[in-house]
């Protein structure tokens, strides 16, 4: 068995004991098996066995890797969870199925536009800056329903909202108010990461970013 398939399947293992410890009934989150700056021979084990959720961060290396891999397998789905520049929209729609990281009006607009050329709408998460970080992208809290309804007129599918906690603190607080945020919304919600899925999983997370745990530690 290939590595990377023991490892995840260590993780839905992880994941699975602490849903039952939770007592949470009806509850499943997605793992994205985050595959940037690995090459595809490394994760093609995944994709045979099964697995469909993918993510990227960076547009080249996902055209290079995944153009002709979403061909083959179209039941592949791919995030793109990085940073996202409006002079790469183009190269985005349709090759990815989920943008996880929407943070301002010009990309909005610019999304907005590409999918009436592509006639392709992609899954969209609005990235939120919880610590208010200077150095992190994100909608702050409290811009978050007027861009919300912004995204709307422009007829993008806004899935949910994404979360990427200050590095050195407790992610729950930061889970927490996510969480409020989705239910007040009936968002889903991305939260969780190889070093904190765990956590996100007390907070009912849709959707987990787990990259390092599955494919080992990046050069």
């Amino acid at each position: 068995m290939h590595s990377t398939i023991k490892n995840l399947n260590n993780i839905k293992d992880n994941i699975q004991q602490k849903i039952n410890e939770l007592n949470y009934e009806n509850y499943q989150p997605q793992i994205i098996a985050v595959s940037k700056t690995f090459k595809i021979d490394h994760i093609m084990p995944l994709i045979n066995e099964g697995h469909k959720h993918y993510g990227e961060n960076k547009v080249q290396e996902a055209v290079e890797k995944w153009t002709e891999v979403k061909k083959n397998y179209p039941s592949t789905k791919l995030h793109l969870i990085g940073k996202l520049q409006t002079n790469k929209v183009k190269f985005v729609l349709p090759l990815f199925d989920y943008i996880h990281s929407l943070d301002n009006l010009k990309l909005a607009i610019k999304i907005s536009d590409e999918q009436k050329k592509k006639n392709f709408r992609p899954k969209i998460f609005i990235q939120i800056n919880l610590g208010k970080e200077k150095h992190k992208n994100g909608i702050e809290v409290e811009e978050l329903s007027d861009f919300y309804s912004k995204c709307t007129d422009l007829d993008l599918n806004i899935l949910g909202i994404m979360c990427l906690p200050p590095y050195d603190e407790d992610p729950k607080p930061h889970f927490s108010k996510m969480k409020e945020i989705s239910e007040s919304k009936k968002w889903a919600l991305s939260m969780g990461m190889s070093s904190d899925y765990i956590q996100a999983l007390e907070f009912k997370s849709d959707f987990l970013r787990i990259g390092s745990n599955i494919f080992g530690k990046r050069d």
